[in-house]
């Protein structure tokens, strides 16, 4: 099997692994950010560029570096490859060109997007945008339209990472929206609007790394910090039935698939990929319809975790301030 070098740390995958994939295996900060990849679907990745690495040896046999960034997501690692990512300045300085350009588009609307605390784009932008914006022409502007009866399409937000247009193809029967138009014209849109109607439609939501596609049912509702993200099951026949409940107190506010460290959703089983019915996400929305397992363990760096954190903090605090009470009272 190759060996691949990724900022010092050497690892050995099977043939046909991407560099990509491989920075996954060791994890960390060796991750490059992907908008576009996704494993779970075919032929997903190569569009958003955000994954670019410097390869610095190309193999044991060919040991010249690569001229150039290479998508990450697209190419194959190479025995005695060696990769830098978070280690070469000029490279992330290429990223933030990459991410310059995805923003030129994306309007500033976080503090009214329900994506907004779990966003991809909100993180990558933060981490290697710039604060203020170098492009001086008008953006490009549509109006919000419902591709489906529980789908809100805001195309002012979308990279055009194709995503969704994958997981209609792959995952629906059937598919009735994709991207028309080319270059700077590119949008996704349907040709008959509420078109998409698919029972396993809901997942695009899930897949979409921005807030371009909504929950029309809990849109506004509140903000995704504010929830209680709890794992539960249920007996669906269509389905693995495997979800996350965002509740508020006793009140179901939202209902997704179970997603890993990556944003992606996770493998419920025989390897097969967790994707949930649109009856198990928009219409059961009452506890009684689910066997709650627990709190959902949050471990990527989002506001849901840091909320988890002051919530058991305070826990933590209001115990011990309770056994001070008891000990004063018995003293």
């Amino acid at each position: 099997m190759p060996k691949v070098t990724i900022d010092g740390h050497t690892i050995e995958v099977p043939e046909g692994t991407t560099i990509l994939q491989a920075a996954r295996m060791i994890g960390g900060d060796v991750t490059p950010p992907a908008m576009c990849y996704y494993s779970k679907l075919k032929t997903s990745g190569g569009y958003c560029r955000t994954c670019i690495v410097k390869v610095t040896k190309g193999s044991e046999k060919d040991p010249r570096p690569m001229p150039k960034p290479v998508a990450s997501c697209r190419t194959t690692v190479m025995d005695g490859m060696e990769v830098q990512n978070n280690s070469a300045p000029d490279l992330l300085e290429a990223r933030k060109g990459v991410v310059e350009f995805l923003l030129i588009n994306h309007p500033l609307d976080c503090p009214i997007c329900d994506q907004a605390g779990e966003c991809h784009l909100q993180d990558l932008s933060y981490e290697n945008g710039l604060s203020t914006s170098r492009y001086e022409f008008k953006r490009r502007e549509f109006e919000k339209i419902d591709i489906g009866d529980k789908i809100k399409l805001h195309m002012t937000r979308c990279i055009l990472c194709y995503r969704c247009v994958k997981v209609a193809d792959q995952v629906c029967d059937t598919r009735v929206h994709g991207v028309i138009n080319r270059g700077d014209v590119a949008e996704i849109s349907t040709y008959i609007e509420k078109a998409v109607d698919h029972d396993f439609s809901g997942n695009m939501i899930d897949v979409c790394p921005v807030g371009a596609l909504t929950d029309r049912t809990f849109r506004f509702k509140s903000r995704v910090w504010f929830t209680r993200p709890m794992d539960a099951h249920r007996d669906c026949k269509t389905c693995c039935g495997r979800v996350v409940l965002y509740m508020s107190g006793n009140e179901v506010l939202r209902v997704s698939a179970r997603k890993d460290q990556w944003g992606e959703v996770e493998d419920a089983s025989e390897g097969r990929a967790g994707w949930i019915c649109n009856e198990c996400r928009f219409e059961k929305k009452e506890l009684k319809d689910w066997t709650v397992e627990g709190p959902r363990n949050i471990d990527r760096h989002s506001v849901i975790s840091q909320n988890q954190y002051l919530e058991k903090k305070n826990l933590r605090i209001d115990v011990s301030n309770q056994k001070q009470i008891e000990e004063k009272a018995h003293n």
